[in-house]
């Protein structure tokens, strides 16, 4: 069965690109498309889609109004959107949206995103039958969102997204942080049609954002293992196994 989507997207070119994109698939369908987001929320209901692709700046009602409008039952919402800056990431991600992805995407990288918000992997769900405390999909990804913010690594970087990737598949796994350069790295690379050295150095270049931007002590205070300073910072296994170890203790 067709996972169900509706793109809310006031640039035309976008919606047709999508729509060309998912009617090429065979696990996914656009079955609605709006301009704004109140004649989204004016067909949400009959629509009922399993996901919607929503941008946020739009005229009239935009896409901030339509997650505090829009009754999500079991829907999934993924935002597509230019803003990068932190603070829109994250009133986003209060206000209910599922996951953040920043413009331009590669349809594809699209594609897997919804895959992944509509059914958990495999490895997911062999855990989470296994493990009582597996972390809910939608509150990992706030709180890995919320870290990120804290320790100052912008949203708008490669890094960013490859990282949160990472952390998600250490939680997942946690025996892969100890091969890091021969599993980890490319497992993300292949997600994100992208070679393992360019993660590799992507995520380095986010860790070095958040030290350079001085949130030491923050960094310190969230994670509470050990003192870091200006001179020394995690290593890119250190900062992963941190955060996915540190969301594992909290799901407990």
């Amino acid at each position: 069965m067709k996972t169900r989507i509706m793109v809310v997207d006031d640039n035309e070119e976008q919606l047709k690109s999508l729509c060309e994109f998912f009617a090429a698939t065979e696990d996914a369908e656009v079955v609605a498309t709006a301009c704004d987001g109140q004649k989204a929320l004016d067909m949400y209901a009959s629509v009922n889609p399993d996901v919607v692709i929503l941008d946020l700046v739009m005229p009239g009602v935009d896409g901030y109004e339509f997650l505090e409008r829009v009754e999500k039952r079991d829907g999934k919402i993924l935002v597509l959107s230019a803003l990068s800056q932190d603070a829109f990431v994250t009133k986003a991600m209060n206000s209910g949206a599922d996951y953040y992805m920043l413009k331009p995407a590669n349809p594809e990288n699209i594609r897997r995103r919804i895959a992944e918000l509509v059914s958990p992997s495999p490895v997911a769900e062999e855990k989470t039958a296994k493990a009582p405390r597996q972390i809910k999909n939608r509150s990992l990804e706030e709180k890995i969102t919320n870290i990120f913010i804290t320790v100052g690594i912008p949203a708008h970087i490669k890094g960013y997204q490859f990282l949160r990737e990472a952390i998600k598949l250490a939680i997942d796994n946690p025996d892969i942080i100890n091969s890091i350069t021969k599993k980890l790295y490319p497992e993300v690379a292949e997600r994100f049609d992208t070679s393992p050295s360019k993660v590799e150095r992507a995520i380095r270049h986010a860790i070095e954002v958040a030290w350079n931007r001085g949130k030491i002590e923050n960094i310190n205070s969230l994670f509470g293992v050990r003192v870091y300073n200006h001179n020394e910072k995690p290593t890119n296994g250190e900062f992963i196994a941190l955060v996915a170890d540190k969301m594992l203790l909290e799901s407990v």
